[in-house]
């Protein structure tokens, strides 16, 4: 990603994600998308939250349901003390059956699993710079 200065910056990514299988999908997708790497990955909303405030990811890719605190509650308390750091929730659920606080907890957007790839990361990622 270029900087406002004409250099190239790294975009670290935090992946939360309880199910082993898709950290090994998201970690393969963030591989693939020019300009990102993963820092580090999570398998509980307090580990998330823990990881956040240690490591300082620029994303966070977030699971909603999640053993222990939700990924919904895990965005609230990471926006609470990261403002600038960027959440994209994930999971399987249809648009219409979120979670009512899904909106309102500070991602900018929810993807569905199987609509998550290079591109749409590039995408989303570039949206919430503007």
């Amino acid at each position: 990603m270029n900087t406002a200065d004409g250099s190239t910056k790294t975009i670290s990514v935090l992946i939360v994600e309880d199910q082993h299988p898709f950290r090994d999908v998201a970690r393969t997708v963030i591989s693939m998308t020019d300009g990102f790497t993963v820092t580090g990955e999570a398998a509980s909303g307090e580990e998330a939250v823990e990881m956040a405030e240690s490591q300082h990811p620029d994303l966070v890719l977030m699971d909603i349901n999640l053993p222990g605190i939700n990924g919904i509650e895990a965005t609230r308390r990471i926006k609470a003390s990261r403002p600038a750091t960027v959440v994209i929730l994930l999971s399987t659920y249809s648009e219409s059956d979120l979670p009512a606080d899904a909106r309102s907890c500070g991602a900018i957007e929810y993807v569905h699993k199987e609509d998550f790839g290079p591109s749409l990361v590039q995408d989303l990622w570039e949206r919430s710079r503007t």
